[in-house]
């Protein structure tokens, strides 16, 4: 690698980390060490291909995809972590709604299968279409709908203290929940 491809690739990891870390945070269930480790993968792949690729957000994002795909396909069975449950009162009026709403769902999130999780995660905080993510997890289109229609299912079930605020954002709509989480 080129002192100037190698200047590039430092530029691009600088400004896009916290980003990648995110993405990867939300795929992983929240769970940072796994997170960082995905991030990592990725960018050592991308280093390899660094002269070729057009569109390194593209490819690296690609690259966590299809590898924490491989990791759910390796950890089946899967044992579901069980969290306690969050306190009653949740209407807190100290500006702290849009923090314990992140909270919630980051940690309803964590309670879905590594499947479920990827599946709502392009799907909604990624915003990639149904035939987007088809292409990404390399499924049908069929697949990505059922998939999603059931983990929002089971994402409801699991963690009903989130009906509260979809039923507010119903009313006053916002980036926070997934589309079609609240109905």
């Amino acid at each position: 690698m080129d002192p100037q491809d190698h200047e590039r690739f430092e530029d691009f990891v600088d400004a896009r980390w916290s980003a990648l870390l995110r993405l990867a945070n939300l795929l992983t269930g929240g769970d940072r060490h796994e997170a960082e480790d995905l991030v990592q993968i990725a960018l050592m792949k991308a280093l390899g291909r660094w002269r070729h690729i057009d569109d390194p957000e593209g490819y690296v994002r690609k690259v966590m995809y299809r590898q924490q795909i491989s990791r759910w396909r390796l950890r089946r069975p899967h044992r579901e972590a069980t969290f306690a449950a969050l306190p009653e009162d949740q209407g807190v009026a100290d500006g702290t709604a849009a923090a314990d709403l992140r909270i919630t769902v980051g940690q309803a999130l964590a309670r879905l299968t590594a499947r479920q999780r990827t599946m709502l995660v392009l799907r909604y905080f990624e915003d990639l279409s149904e035939t987007e993510v088809a292409g990404v997890l390399g499924c049908s289109v069929g697949t990505v709908r059922s998939t999603t229609h059931r983990s929002l299912a089971r994402l409801r079930s699991l963690a009903p203290e989130l009906a509260a605020p979809a039923q507010a954002a119903v009313a006053a709509p916002s980036h926070t929940l997934p589309k079609g989480a609240h109905t």
